[in-house]
């Protein structure tokens, strides 16, 4: 058979023999197209200016199993994607920019690209169902199972939708057509592809996508937050630090009672009740749960946030709806994660929008915006970056007449001083600060933003008698700043193929697809400029600590990969020369006074909420040791972090 009739006979085996082009929405709204046929896709998006364009090609042989697959274009940071795989005579070659390999084959493996169009999903769901078990060893490595979780007639069609497990941390969703096994449509909370007859459906197989996340999360939250007998709970001997007064005293005890700390004093002086649990500490270093106050929730955020301590976090924008149930489903337990202060985004219009139906353009329409997030828990307004320039004062002025925060992105053609002058509380990333002295840029709406600023902030000087004037301002104005500096480190870090900075200890213990989607992330360095891109993260720590040494408050917020990126954030302040104790009263009592939630978090005190985490080791004399989290304790629930590693895919730690 020659080989075009080889590959119709395949595709019509396989239901995909005609072309076909989908949508790639991110939270429901438009951004690209998918365009695909049995052996090749094209994905393409654009969103504030980044975006992945890839083409790829592929053969599979008659059990689905990719034998060639070779793709070109650029990532999400337009970093260059060259990858290529080939399987002969039972030996699989591939390279691509993070990973290469030649191995023989004793049996059946299927290839998972590093930067796959949305497509091979499906195209590993029909390789699955078709194989022994429904049980695919993988390359570079790992294996895969795939499931049935339900059938769904939608537009007259039976769509059947399939869990995929040993890709990533928490199960994968694809939607198959049940009679042919055709692509329906592949789905997640932040990006999904799914052709024009589903478009209208597509909150009905979300809701469906949920519902399955949701008993996950469940039964998770059963199995690994840990109520003791009774409610109670005696932690003895433990280092106890206290970011009041940066003080540690030894050999300390807390009890706790439901999800409240009633006691803490010496060991020896608390009256042990009979029965109680005790958990002994063995000098182990005690400190309130971490704070993160810049986090953007989605399927598995809060879990990682409780394995790395953090106990308390703010969301800085999402998909409103969803995100207001996420944060009932953490303070009932039945998702696991942490206590959440919500910010409402408000947006502008226009083709870098950032990817939110909230959009602004008068001031009516502002007034609704800061009374619907009022009327619904919202504690601070957002504004993203092409929000009206001439709308910021008055946004402002009706969130402040809420009791509600400012704060976000530098809006286009306005600088940090004019921001703060109209209203806002505090900066989101440290880089609107650098663009305030560089007014002619403007364009704040792309990744232009980052990649502007790394040209010049090695080169600016912070003697400017520009930069104390303007310190000076956010001292009268009591401006806060959330400098997102790990966030900066991975954008700057002039090294797309591997790991950001913060998850280099980790990445290779996590699921080959999880593990892969870190080995990208950073701004791909223009030639020549490679000196500007070197000095540039160096230069942002010494502006933070520049600023911590004037008063400014400073808040550790990462943008990035949950939890552990914060661990990381700690030590960039720690490495900027910020005390190391200070460091810690930052993560932790800072963000509960400027918050409002000094009341109940922030230190460990009697009636004060049981929020806390147990290090082994000493992050006083190394901030690295905030990694070594022995356990965690949200409102009295006891946490086992290494555990929950596991629960995720997650090979333990080497010792």
């Amino acid at each position: 058979m020659k080989a075009p009739l080889l590959l119709l006979v395949m595709a019509l085996a396989l239901g995909l023999a005609q072309a076909r082009e989908d949508q790639v929405q991110i939270h429901g709204q438009a951004v690209g197209s998918q365009s695909f046929d049995a052996t090749s896709a094209h994905f393409s998006y654009s969103e504030r200016g980044r975006g992945d364009d890839i083409t790829a090609r592929w053969t599979l042989d008659t059990q689905g199993i990719p034998t060639h697959y070779e793709a070109k274009g650029v990532d999400y940071w337009k970093a260059p994607v060259e990858e290529r795989f080939d399987l002969a005579q039972g030996r699989a070659t591939w390279r691509n920019r993070v990973d290469q390999g030649d191995q023989a084959l004793k049996a059946p493996a299927f290839y998972l690209p590093a930067n796959p169009p949305p497509e091979f999903t499906a195209v590993l769901a029909r390789a699955l169902l078709k194989a022994p078990g429904h049980k695919l060893a993988l390359l570079p490595g790992g294996n895969a199972t795939i499931r049935p979780l339900q059938t769904m007639k939608v537009n007259g069609q039976d769509l059947t939708l399939y869990h995929i497990t040993g890709l990533d941390f928490l199960p994968t969703p694809v939607w198959l057509h049940s009679a042919d096994n055709a692509t329906g449509a592949v789905l997640s909370d932040w990006l999904g592809t799914l052709p024009a007859e589903l478009m209208p459906q597509r909150e009905q197989l979300m809701d469906a996508q949920n519902a399955a996340a949701h008993a996950w999360h469940a039964e998770l939250s059963r199995a690994h937050a840990r109520i003791p007998k009774d409610g109670a709970l005696l932690l003895t001997n433990a280092r106890l630090f206290d970011p009041r007064d940066l003080s540690v005293r030894e050999h300390m005890s807390v009890r706790i009672a439901g999800d409240r700390i009633v006691q803490v004093d010496a060991d020896g002086k608390l009256p042990v009740p009979p029965g109680i649990e005790t958990i002994d500490a063995r000098g182990r270093f005690l400190m309130p749960g971490l704070w993160d106050v810049h986090q953007h929730f989605a399927e598995v955020e809060g879990v990682f946030d409780l394995i790395a301590g953090v106990t308390s976090a703010r969301d800085m924008a999402n998909d409103n709806v969803p995100m207001l149930a996420r944060v009932k489903r953490f303070d009932e337990g039945t998702e696991l994660g942490p206590r959440v202060v919500l910010a409402g985004i408000v947006e502008g219009t226009g083709p870098l929008a950032g990817p939110t139906d909230v959009r602004v353009s008068t001031r009516e329409q502002a007034q609704a915006a800061v009374d619907w997030y009022a009327a619904h828990g919202y504690e601070q307004i957002k504004i993203y970056s092409s929000y009206p320039k001439e709308l910021i004062a008055p946004i402002a002025e009706m969130a402040h007449a809420k009791g509600m925060r400012v704060s976000g992105h530098v809006p286009a053609f306005a600088v940090a001083r004019e921001f703060i002058e109209a209203g806002a509380d505090e900066i989101q990333h440290l880089n609107f600060v650098l663009l305030n002295f560089f007014p002619e840029f403007g364009e704040t709406r792309g990744k232009d933003r980052y990649t502007f600023a790394a040209e010049k902030v090695s080169m600016f000087d912070l003697d400017d008698p520009r930069f104390a004037e303007f310190v000076a301002l956010m001292q009268r104005h009591h401006t806060a700043l959330d400098p997102t500096l790990v966030t900066l480190e991975g954008l700057f870090s002039g090294e797309p193929a591997q790991a950001p900075p913060a998850l280099r200890p980790l990445v290779q213990r996590f699921p080959v697809v999880a593990r892969r989607q870190m080995l990208s992330g950073a701004v791909a360095v223009p030639a020549g400029h490679e000196a500007a891109y070197k000095a540039a993260f160096p230069a942002f720590q010494k502006m933070a600590k520049r600023l911590y040494d004037a008063g400014i408050t400073l808040m550790p917020g990462t943008d990035a990969f949950a939890g552990y990126s914060l661990h990381r954030d700690l030590e960039l302040y720690s490495q900027a020369g910020i005390p190391n104790a200070e460091v810690l009263r930052m993560a932790t009592l800072v963000p509960a006074r400027l918050l409002g939630a000094e009341f109940d978090r922030g230190v460990i005190a009697p009636g004060k909420r049981a929020d806390m985490i147990l290090v082994d080791g000493d992050p006083l004399a190394r901030m690295s040791d905030i990694r070594r989290i022995w356990r965690t304790i949200k409102g009295g629930r006891i946490i086992d972090p290494a555990a929950l590693e596991q629960s995720l895919g997650i090979a333990p730690a080497t010792p």
